[in-house]
C-alpha cells in the first residue's frame, strides 16, 4: 500500500536557507528506507509509516536546533487510489485495523508512552480524514479518544486537534493517529501543522 508525505519546513529568519538545506540532510541516514524527492516547494517522503514519522521528526529536529522559531507542514497519505503500490511502503509493525476501536485506543497510549524523548517541546495540529469509509466518523471520535489520553493533547480546536509536548511522543501521537484509525485497506489522509521556538505561549 502507497503511504508518504509531503512536508516543507518554514524557519523565521534570515537564514532560512542554511537551515532548511541542513535539516534536510538530517534524513540522510533514513535513505535506504525512504524514497526523497526535494523541489523548491517540499520534500516528498515515500516509506512505511513507522520510518515515514522517525524520519519527519528528525527533519523537524534538525531545523529547530537553531533556535529560531520554525513550523512544518505535512500532508500524510496511505492507500491512495491514484497511487501504485510501492515495495518500500509496506509497514512492519501497525496496530491492527480489524481490533475493536476501544483496543486500539489503548494499544496506540501505549505506544505513545514508550516513545523516547528528544528534549525539544513543541506544538502541533493535527486533523485525519479517513476516506471513502463508511463509518468514517466512528473512526474519527476514537482518535480523539486517542489524543484525549495520550498525554500530548492541549485542546480541541476547531476542524482539528491541537498537541503539545515532548517531540518524541508528539511524533508517535501522529503516528498512532494515522496507523490506528480508519480501514487497514483504505484511503487515510492526515493534515499536520507543527511549531517549535514561538515567542508565543499560545
Amino acid at each position: 500500500m502507497f503511504s508518504g508525505a509531503q512536508v516543507s519546513v518554514y524557519p523565521m529568519s534570515d537564514d532560512f536557507v542554511d537551515i532548511i538545506l541542513g535539516a534536510i540532510k538530517a534524513l540522510e541516514p533514513w535513505r535506504d528506507r525512504l524514497r526523497l524527492e526535494t523541489d523548491h516547494l517540499s520534500t516528498l517522503m515515500v516509506g512505511p509509516p513507522e520510518v515515514l514519522f522517525p524520519a519527519m521528526r528528525d527533519l523537524f529536529l534538525a531545523a529547530t536546533r537553531s533556535g529560531v522559531h520554525t513550523t512544518m507542514h505535512a500532508t500524510v497519505s496511505r492507500g491512495c487510489p491514484g497511487e501504485p503500490d510501492d515495495p518500500i511502503c509496506t509497514p512492519a509493525t501497525a496496530v491492527a485495523p480489524g481490533l475493536p476501536l476501544a483496543q486500539r485506543i489503548l494499544a496506540c497510549r501505549d505506544a505513545v508512552m514508550t516513545a523516547p524523548r528528544t528534549g525539544q517541546t513543541i506544538a502541533a495540529q493535527l486533523s485525519l480524514y479517513p476516506l471513502g469509509f463508511g463509518h468514517h466518523m466512528d473512526e474519527i471520535y476514537g482518535c480523539i479518544e486517542f489524543l484525549k489520553g495520550s498525554g500530548t493533547f492541549d485542546r480541541s480546536k476547531n476542524f482539528c486537534t491541537a498537541l503539545r509536548g515532548d517531540a518524541g511522543p508528539v511524533f508517535e501521537t501522529l503516528n498512532q493517529a494515522f496507523t490506528g484509525f480508519g480501514s487497514g485497506a483504505g484511503h487515510i489522509a492526515l493534515d499536520v501543522t507543527l511549531s517549535a521556538n514561538s515567542p508565543s505561549a499560545a
